[in-house]
């Protein structure tokens, strides 16, 4: 398993713009690219479903387990985890310092979209 450099975290951390696409049904195909919020919470990023696990790629993400992610002028090759326990409270507060202003704040750290939480994994892949 691959890890997440300090300089990708970092801009990751800093972004704005995560676009996460898990693969569709045939594992080789990417799914439409969908912005989310992103944080990053020790050496990992994670993400959240703002419709909770009814959420269309949150579901193709727990299904397929992999998939791709651009952000910060980056595209990388992933794999998904779901995430559930106390990391959720650290999350949050990820959450709540990295989108503070936000009206979508409340709905983020709420049951649902912390029901979706995935962790996001680098993967090596072969060429």
């Amino acid at each position: 398993m691959s890890t997440w450099s300090e300089d990708e975290l970092c801009k990751i951390a800093e972004a704005d713009d995560l676009h996460i696409s898990p693969f569709r049904e045939d594992g080789v195909t990417y799914g439409t690219p969908t912005w989310i919020w992103s944080v990053v919470v020790g050496d990992a990023v994670y993400v959240r479903a703002y419709n909770g696990k009814a959420s269309r790629w949150y579901q193709a993400a727990l299904r397929q387990k992999a998939g791709r992610i651009t952000v910060a002028g980056m595209t990388k090759e992933v794999t998904f985890e779901p995430v559930d326990g106390p990391i959720n409270d650290l999350i949050d507060d990820a959450y709540r310092a990295k989108y503070r202003d936000s009206p979508y704040l409340a709905p983020m750290t709420g049951s649902r979209a912390r029901a979706a939480t995935v962790k996001i994994l680098p993967r090596e892949t072969t060429t």
